[in-house]
This record gives structure tokens, sequence and C-alpha cells, in this order.
């Protein structure tokens, strides 16, 4: 009954059910000032910190050329804390991924193999990169930090595609929420129902309407977080080629996206959590109307948001100088 009422409620009635995205609008203007403002002192102390900690990684791999038995173990659990703490910090990976989970349905096994495909994928392409641009093609170094460029604004432009997707597809909802619906009354040849036996399946599932769109955008999902190669995986290969100790140097890297994997899966079960549980609270505490606005209120900001993010990236984006050096 609630339903049907909200659905046939007079229009001005329901133009207020959508203080919610009037709501996330106003937010999402603030803390894009707040980041803008910010956003210097943060990539200046995240450059400082990348560079310490290259420092620490290249002490490692020259322990690893003298003596591999006492120093390879060191090395490894160094790289996979160093991807624990450099997936904490801020970077486009977390925003994406995030974003995503908190303003769309997933489940928590497809949410999980995202963070792993997209962090293992982000090691192999470092790998990939330097293998093939200094062992095979024998191109300069500044050549090798030009590709990692392009590939990061790739990357970029796929975090605005796949923010695209979504702004559109939430419109659509959008606008069929403001239609108001008519109801016509009919007497049906047949009644279809889940046992009538007509073998017919007369309506797609919500999973399945969900997994077909869903499928799309995990691929994109993976591509904007993992086709960026990490600079510190870089100097790592880079530096372990030149003393010689290459191998030690792709083991390295893989422990850091496997350290980084365990820290972008925790985020991901945190938000999937939270979001369960405000789902949960809001079903019985709430009309039907207002969810279905929440939902693509949701949907809506997260891809703006992620348009925003990916353009934003994109602009501050700046060619390697010196050692190819990047905060994030």
């Amino acid at each position: 009954m609630s339903v049907i009422n909200n659905l046939s409620s007079p229009p001005a009635r329901r133009w207020l059910a959508f203080w919610p995205l009037a709501l996330l609008i106003l937010a999402i203007v603030g803390a894009g000032v707040a980041l803008w403002l910010n956003w210097p002192q943060l990539m200046l102390k995240s450059t400082l910190w990348q560079r310490e900690v290259n420092g620490k990684l290249s002490a490692l791999l020259q322990a690893v050329a003298e003596n591999p038995v006492r120093a390879g173990s060191a090395l490894l659990l160094f790289s996979f804390a160093y991807g624990v703490l450099h997936a904490l910090g801020p970077g486009h990976g977390k925003v994406v991924m995030t974003t995503w989970l908190a303003t769309h349905p997933s489940r928590l096994r497809a949410s999980l193999g995202v963070t792993l495909a997209s962090s293992l994928l982000q090691g192999l392409v470092a790998i990939a990169l330097v293998s093939l641009v200094l062992w095979l093609l024998a191109l300069p170094v500044r050549t090798l930090h030009l590709s990692a460029f392009w590939l990061e604004k790739g990357s970029y432009l796929l975090v605005a595609l796949l923010g695209v997707m979504l702004c559109w597809r939430a419109l659509r909802r959008l606008r069929g929420l403001l239609r108001r619906p008519v109801f016509l009354r009919m007497t049906p040849h047949h009644q279809h129902s889940a046992t009538c036996g007509c073998g017919h399946q007369h309506l797609p599932s919500s999973q399945q309407m969900e997994e077909r769109g869903s499928l799309r955008e995990r691929i994109l999902l993976v591509l904007s977080m993992g086709m960026r190669p990490c600079s510190g995986a870089i100097v790592v290969l880079l530096f372990s080629k030149v003393i010689d100790v290459f191998w030690w140097g792709v083991a390295a890297v893989m422990a850091m996206s496997a350290g980084t994997s365990l820290t972008i899966s925790g985020l991901a079960l945190l938000v999937h959590s939270c979001r369960q549980l405000a789902r949960r609270m809001s079903v019985s505490r709430t009309p039907a109307l207002w969810q279905r606005v929440a939902g693509v209120t949701l949907a809506l900001a997260g891809g703006v948001i992620l348009v925003a993010a990916g353009i934003m990236m994109w602009l501050a984006a700046a060619q390697p100088v010196g050692r190819g050096l990047r905060p994030f």
C-alpha cells in the first residue's frame, strides 16, 4: 500500500522526496573544495615519504646482491609492509574502489575479487613495462618513465569513463522516478506465476539485471586501478636490473602487490559492511519512494565523483623528472 501511495503522490510531494540529492551535492562540493585547498601539502608530504622508502628498498636490494639468503626475507617483508602502508595513503585506486562500493550494490566475493585482480595487475604492469622497455627493446630509462606516465594518464581516463557510465545509468533511472506512473486495468488471458507451468522466464531476476551491467563496470574498475604502475615498483625493478638481481626485484614487486591487496580488501570489507548495515536500517524506516531515490542518488553521486576525480588527476599528472618519482 505504501508503494502505491508513494508512486501516485502529487508532483510537488514527489519532488520533496529528492532532498537527499541536494544534500549529497552540497557534501560533494564541500569535500572537493577542502581537497583542492590541501592538495599541494598532501602531494609534498607523499613525495618526501616515497623518496625515503625508495632509498630503504635500494639499500635492501644492495644487501640482497651481497647476501641473498640473509637479506632476501627482509626485502620481501619490507616490500609487503610497504604495499600495506602505501595502500593506506591517498591514491586514485582507493578513491575509485570506495566510491564504487559505497554507491553500487555488489557481492562481497565480487568486491574482493576486484581488489585482488587490480592489485595483481598493477604489479604485473610494472614488471611487463620494465621488461619490455629495458630488456626486449633496450630503450633508455627516460622512455620507461614516459611510458609509465602515459599509462597513468590512460588509467585516469578510464576512471572518468567509468564515472560517465555510472552517471548515465543513474540518470536513466532518475528519469523513470520523475515520471508519474500510469496504472492500466486489464484482464490477462493467462495468469503467469512461478508455478504456472508455461516454461518461460517471465522477467529477468534482479541478480541477472545487476550482473549484466556490473561485468563491464568491474572490468573498467580493474583496468582503471591496475593499469597505472606503481612508481615504487618501477624504481625497485630498475635498480634491481642495474645491480643484476632483477628476479629479486620481481619478487619484491609481487610482495608489494600482496600488501596492497590486503589493505584494499580490508577497506572493501569495511565499506561493504557499512553499506549493508545502512540498507538494513533504512528498509523498515523509510518510504519506498525514498529508498529508490536514495539508491539512484548514491549511484549518481558516485559517478560524479569518479568523473571529477579522473579529470582532476588527468590535469594534475605531470611528466616525471629526475628519477621519475611520483607521490602515489
